[in-house]
């Protein structure tokens, strides 16, 4: 989310982050969004009604296009149909492989690693109603050395998503 807010602020991306959906007002990332001067509207995906609430803040934001950082469920069917090709991703895995519910953060890693794969990287694809099945727009890859550890190579395929999910946004808006 930093990275991305970052990438706005300094011409890298043409566009403008409008608004972060938090969990809640006291998370890291709605500290850091706050930060940088962008507004935080906390709706927990727990909560009822959180499709409508959802709905209409990215409304009232005159949101046009929905990037996930860090969110761990499913977007509500409503919020897909009103951003149809505009909800992007970016997965710590080179999707199809390692994706799918529960497959997020280190999780993928520790996978990663423990089927000896020699090579990782990230995936930038749009969001639909199945986790991590989205059309990919974007795949960076990096090796999976011999001595990695699930934090080792969570470290080196962080820095490929900060540059693939900008490319990939890049690359849309542009399209």
């Amino acid at each position: 989310m930093a990275n991305l807010i970052e990438a706005c602020q300094n011409g890298r991306l043409p566009a403008d982050v409008g608004v972060v959906v938090a969990p809640r007002e006291d998370t890291p990332a709605a500290g850091r969004a706050r930060d940088f001067g962008v507004p935080v509207v906390a709706l927990s995906p727990k909560s009822e009604g959180f499709a409508t609430a959802l709905s209409a803040t990215l409304h009232t934001y005159n949101i046009t296009h929905v990037c996930l950082a860090g969110f761990m469920s499913m977007v509500p069917a409503p919020v897909l149909a009103a951003f149809p090709d505009r909800i992007f991703n970016v997965h710590p895995a080179l999707l199809p492989k390692f994706g799918g519910k529960g497959m997020y953060g280190m999780h993928v890693h520790e996978a990663v690693v423990a089927a000896g794969e020699t090579e990782s990287g990230c995936t930038v694809h749009l969001v639909n109603e199945h986790y991590d099945e989205g059309r990919i727009l974007l795949q960076l890859r990096c090796p999976v050395l011999p001595d990695d550890t699930p934090e080792t190579l969570a470290a080196r395929v962080l820095t490929l998503e900060h540059q693939a999910y900008v490319q990939a946004l890049l690359d849309a808006l542009n399209a």
